[in-house]
């Protein structure tokens, strides 16, 4: 079958289609954060009034910490509640990183460059390859931080819409390259680290003379970059799409050619964001660049905290230099007013997901403060290390039990700092290696981010869904996304079980066991 829409919609039929329609019945997502942030705090009370903890051995501290749930209806409760507000919503992290990209993304996007830029680019690109190129875009994306979120997943949609297919399915393909693909990559990035870190702090806390590499899982996630891009790429075209079927939604893309002028300021543009890159090159990769900041740990200049500091606010003149330059160059910024016109119309399109962001901060925050979440990972590892599995038994439940808790407590490096004092040392006394372990958690980290409301970006993909079909809704988003989180699941364990019988190298000098 080839990559257009499906003549007929099954959009409204079977399994997702059941799925679909039970979540477009519930009220409105604002609705339901605060419904389930009132859950939480009923929770939090019978929970703290029973004595609900658990202990655990963080490895970042070197301590054994006992977690108490906490509940938000006594006196220090209700504080929080009120005094804290304010500062869950302006620390909600999505918040900042995706207004401060989206000025500059609104730049190109009101002066007509991304369009122009995509409308050039679909051309060029073979049809039966632009949905692995967007899987493909939004896996490799991670490398920087969130910045897939905000820049690679609403393109998605626009070179979709630009094929004349449906941008939901673009959005939906790119959103899995991003999220659902998180842990794989072509090359090392911050994740790597951050995990390895959490990894080799375990083995030493349980006296294990073994440290980990961050290369450790390299060869693996290499091969499962392109894995799931195949995997992703079939579910767009076989899944997604016919279920979407003809896009009869508002949002038309412009067929007209490019005109002269249209092509000289893609052409200017072009060389203002050549420019812009050699002036970050020269402020990132000197030794004593500006941007590089001394890791207190290596006692080296790095880029990890521009990379995760930063970054956001150079996408933002990524898109703006080029966007100002076209728009002044085919007259359609004149002064200073189009220009800030530019931006204030890309805020306003946002105005329903900052309002969605204030109450999903509120239900996030207040799984944090009471412990649940915490509570709920402890517990789930400690039933999982008693039931006595070993070997290949042991990894696939692992997997799901971490996938089963990444629904309820999002953040990938607090979830291994729980897990992996308990899990590392055990699978290495058990023959298997801390590589090993790492990769399964990697892996159920990653397929359940995009079916889970607790990941942090979830309320902003749902606001760009409503952009092109404004009568979709949670259940829509949930039983589209479904289909890739259940594909990647198996098409990722499958890959680590035939690793896991042929031992070869996970990463350099790296194995799944030991031989």
């Amino acid at each position: 079958m080839s990559e257009k829409n499906h003549p007929n919609s099954a959009k409204g039929t079977g399994f997702l289609g059941k799925i679909e329609n039970l979540g477009n019945k519930l009220p409105h997502p604002v609705v339901i954060f605060v419904l389930l942030a009132l859950l939480i705090i009923v929770i939090s009370e019978i929970t703290a009034r029973a004595g609900v903890n658990a202990t655990y051995f963080d490895p970042r501290t070197n301590e054994q910490i006992t977690t108490y749930a906490i509940s938000l209806m006594n006196k220090e409760g209700i504080a929080y509640l009120f005094n804290n507000a304010t500062s869950n919503f302006t620390g909600f992290a999505p918040l900042g990183t995706v207004l401060v990209a989206m000025l500059g993304v609104g730049v190109a996007e009101w002066t007509g460059l991304i369009g122009d830029t995509l409308k050039k680019l679909i051309r060029s690109v073979p049809t039966r390859l632009l949905t692995a190129v967007v899987v493909l875009a939004g896996i490799v994306s991670n490398i920087a931080s969130d910045a897939g979120y905000v820049v690679v997943i609403p393109l998605g949609a626009i070179v979709f819409a630009g094929a004349g297919r449906h941008p939901i399915a673009g959005l939906a393909a790119a959103f899995a390259g991003v999220s659902g693909g998180f842990s794989a990559n072509l090359i090392i990035g911050p994740t790597d680290a951050l995990l390895t870190g959490i990894t080799n702090a375990a083995l030493e806390s349980a006296n294990i003379d073994y440290t980990m590499s961050v290369t450790g899982n390299w060869y693996f996630m290499i091969v499962s970059t392109f894995i799931l891009t195949i995997v992703g790429t079939w579910v767009t075209t076989r899944i997604i799409e016919p279920r979407l079927g003809e896009y009869k939604g508002e949002y038309m893309p412009d067929d007209e050619p490019l005109t002269d002028l249209e092509n000289k300021g893609l052409r200017n543009a072009g060389i203002a964001l050549v420019l812009f890159i050699l002036v970050m090159g020269i402020l990132l990769f000197p030794e004593n660049g500006a941007l590089r900041a001394l890791d207190e740990t290596t006692g080296q200049m790095t880029m990890d905290y521009f990379l995760g500091n930063g970054l956001i606010f150079a996408i933002f003149f990524l898109f703006a230099i080029p966007g100002l330059v076209y728009g002044l160059t085919i007259g359609k910024i004149k002064d200073s007013n189009d220009f800030v016109e530019s931006m204030t119309q890309s805020m306003k399109s946002m105005g329903s997901y900052i309002v969605l962001a204030f109450f999903a901060a509120q239900f996030i925050n207040y799984f944090s403060y009471t412990n649940l979440g915490t509570i709920l990972s402890v517990d789930g590892a400690e039933f999982l290390e008693n039931i006595g599995f070993k070997g290949l038994p042991l990894v696939i439940s692992f997997i799901v039990l971490a996938a089963f808790l990444d629904l309820f407590m999002g953040s990938a490096s607090a979830k291994w700092a729980i897990m992996a004092p308990i899990f590392v040392p055990m699978m290495f006394k058990l023959g298997l290696t801390p590589e090993l372990t790492q990769i399964a958690y990697r892996i159920a980290d990653s397929v359940v981010n995009i079916i889970t409301p607790l990941m942090s970006y979830f309320a902003m993909i749902l606001v760009f869904m409503k952009r092109y079909d404004k009568r979709s809704g949670l259940g829509t988003l949930i039983s589209t996304m479904l289909p890739y989180s259940i594909a990647f699941f198996i098409s990722w364990v499958l890959l680590l079980i035939i690793w896991y019988f042929t031992n070869i190298p996970v990463g350099p000098d790296a194995y799944m066991h030991f031989r």
